[in-house]
């Protein structure tokens, strides 16, 4: 399509999201798939209807998510957390729910349920969350986006958080997404290019509890939809390219109220120790194919063994320098890929280090 053809259908879109919608708003459902995706659909509400006590719960056929058999298809969606729709505007919203079955049981992709409970248990003692997360943006065609058709850009060293033509490839997708967050709610801490080109990373948080979860999987729909309007794909894979190519993670911020005041480094020890214990427990709901990340190279630690440190960006648990400084703050775990379930990581860090499972 050419420029002034695109030019043009923007500006008619732009009309029609201008018309008034008498009184009702679109609240679009969202929801992870069997296959750790995203999926939506929208229905009409009235705008006073627009709260938790009024959302519908819905339903979809779970069988073409990979959610349910054909013969009991029926998958049950409950609005689990709100957010400003800045794809529509106005009063519209975009509604995150936790798929069920039929039964009433949490359907076998819903990760939410058991980690709403892990932090109502842990609630007194205010874990808090943030995470870095990284992600590769594709053309159609499956080539990286911005590198020489059937070629290679230079070997990494000026890509991470570059300016300029060739260092950096598709900043406005980038800037249009943190935007979009910023107007639905999302707690969008910062983004920035990372060491791969074409590798951008976004921060959600701080976060309590169940907050972190919400958050990141909205940031992730918002990304994904920002980019459609691209024509560019998002891949979540920790290895999106061999070779002499950084992978991608979601590197988890971490503490609890202990950890966050004067004397807060003892608890954060206790934490590491604890951590070390349950290594392959954590490694097992830590993102799939992430054997091809954590090779001991490229900044990480290797998959099948537990380090700690100081500023070391190859251990599996980095406490920031300043917080080493000052002996309180928080502890970085390096081992999440980027596609985690941000519900599994969050629930068995606290599970290891507060409720001691």
């Amino acid at each position: 399509m050419s420029s002034s053809a695109t030019t043009y259908h923007n500006d008619l879109l732009a009309s029609y999201l201008a018309l008034p919608q008498g009184g009702k708003i679109q609240a679009e459902y969202v929801w992870i798939d069997g296959d750790n995706g995203l999926r939506s659909k929208t229905t009409t509400v009235d705008k006073a209807d627009a709260t938790f006590e009024k959302l519908r719960i819905w339903d979809f056929d779970g069988s073409s998510t990979n959610q349910a058999p054909g013969h009991d298809s029926d998958v049950y969606l409950r609005p689990a957390a709100i957010f400003k729709d800045p794809f529509r505007g106005g009063d519209n919203i975009l509604v995150l729910a936790e798929t069920y079955n039929s039964d009433g049981t949490p359907n076998m992709t819903n990760f939410r349920h058991h980690a709403k409970k892990v932090m109502d248990l842990a609630k007194d003692t205010e874990p808090w969350f943030g995470i870095e997360q990284e992600y590769t943006l594709f053309d159609l065609d499956g080539a990286p986006f911005g590198w020489p058709k059937g070629g290679f850009p230079g070997p990494q060293g000026p890509y991470y958080c570059g300016a300029g033509a060739g260092k950096v490839f598709g900043r406005d997708i980038i800037e249009a997404h943190y935007r979009a967050c910023l107007y639905a709610g999302v707690k969008i801490s910062g983004i920035n290019a990372e060491v791969m080109p074409s590798q951008w990373e976004f921060q959600v948080g701080p976060c309590e509890g169940i907050e972190m979860g919400d958050h990141l999987w909205m940031a992730r729909f918002l990304l994904v939809r920002v980019a459609e309007q691209w024509g560019v794909k998002v891949s979540f894979h920790p290895k999106p390219l061999q070779g002499d190519w950084n992978g991608a993670g979601a590197h988890t911020n971490y503490s609890t109220k202990a950890m966050r005041v004067e004397g807060g480094m003892k608890h954060i020890e206790e934490a590491i120790e604890k951590l070390a214990k349950r290594h392959t427990e954590h490694i097992a709901v830590y993102g799939e194919d992430n054997e091809l990340r954590l090779t001991g190279r490229h900044e990480t630690g290797h998959i099948g063994t537990f380090s700690s440190g100081v500023a070391n960006r190859g251990a599996s648990i980095r406490i920031p320098r300043h917080v080493g400084a000052k002996g309180y703050g928080y502890l970085e775990d390096r081992r999440p890929a980027s596609n985690i379930d941000p519900y599994r990581v969050t629930s068995i860090i606290v599970e290891t280090t507060i409720l001691d499972k």
